[in-house]
């Protein structure tokens, strides 16, 4: 799972069978400290997220897990929205 910052959408009138009503959404991982950490990717979205918002996003087969055993093209699922976070220093605490 990572981190990251919902800063876009994207829309698709023709999708694989599986991926109906699905909202995708782009994402930009993020840091603990808000800073881009790799490339955007594109993320299924069953829960709301809007852009601006930070999300947790799982990757690869445990994000299929989540359609109950239908198979479905997905590689990235937005499964929480951020609301805080805490994290320590740098300095170790």
């Amino acid at each position: 799972m990572f981190m990251g910052k919902v800063i876009g959408s994207v829309w698709a009138t023709q999708k694989e069978e599986g991926m109906d009503n699905l909202k995708l959404m782009v994402i930009q991982p993020i840091d603990f400290k808000d800073r881009e950490a790799g490339q955007p990717v594109i993320a299924a979205d069953r829960i709301g997220a809007g852009v601006g918002e930070n999300v947790i996003v799982s990757r690869g087969s445990p994000a299929r897990v989540l359609f109950s055993g239908r198979m479905v093209p997905i590689d990235a699922m937005i499964v929480g929205i951020v609301d805080s976070f805490e994290v320590g220093d740098d300095n170790g605490g």
